[in-house]
């Protein structure tokens, strides 16, 4: 999925049309950004998961060695360094949900955008709104309706993102640390049906050819 830009002829559209057109386009351009975040905090979990286990791993065999493996200076130093590292990796994964809030923060903005359009039309035109679609056969109550149902699927992913960034390092049971890694990747939230919803927008719009 390359990254979508408004077609020329900019002065065939304007005012509402226009707004529309170009947040079919944000829409797109939002999903590619969170999925390459996604991406990359499925990579910077899985570090922090392997790092845990392995401290866990480290600490449970000095606790059965009774320190006849290591020196207890060694082995400070090793769970000195391992706290270090995923430290840092849990930095970077924070860093990846804030960046995704940003993202939901957007799409959130579009949603209000859209409903003040819908609102301005009631009033102009009526509640029934205005007499022809703006693009095909969608009524800007409709661009409302897919934009929200985008936006509140989102929305559940990132508040299951910031669960599982909190748990994700203080968890010492690899079962559920993988449900956790699972959960992050595949995004139970986010279904086929917002893909179809997409396509669905960027087909009305313009953007794809019918």
């Amino acid at each position: 999925m390359s990254e979508c830009t408004t077609p020329g002829k900019k002065g065939n559209l304007t005012g509402s049309a226009r707004k529309l057109k170009d947040d079919a386009a944000d829409w797109h351009n939002l999903i590619l950004k969170w999925e390459r975040l996604n991406d990359e905090g499925s990579t910077i979990a899985t570090k922090i998961v392997n790092l845990g286990l392995s401290k866990k791993s480290d600490i449970e065999a000095d606790v059965v060695m009774e320190g006849g493996g290591l020196a207890a200076g060694d082995f400070s130093e090793n769970l000195k360094q391992s706290n270090q590292e995923l430290e840092e990796e849990c930095v970077k994964l924070q860093d990846v949900v804030h960046k995704m809030a940003n993202i939901l923060s957007k799409m959130e903005k579009m949603v209000h955008a859209e409903r003040g359009i819908c609102e301005l039309e009631a009033f102009q035109f009526g509640e029934k709104g205005r007499a022809a679609p703006l693009f095909h056969t969608w009524s800007t109550q409709q661009f409302v309706e897919v934009s929200s149902k985008l936006y509140e699927s989102y929305k559940q992913e990132f508040a299951l993102k910031t669960t599982i960034l909190q748990e994700l390092a203080h968890t010492a049971n690899a079962d559920l640390s993988m449900v956790y890694l699972s959960s992050w990747l595949y995004q139970p939230y986010i279904e086929d049906s917002g893909k179809l919803l997409l396509e669905s927008l960027l087909l009305e719009t313009g953007h794809r050819p019918l």
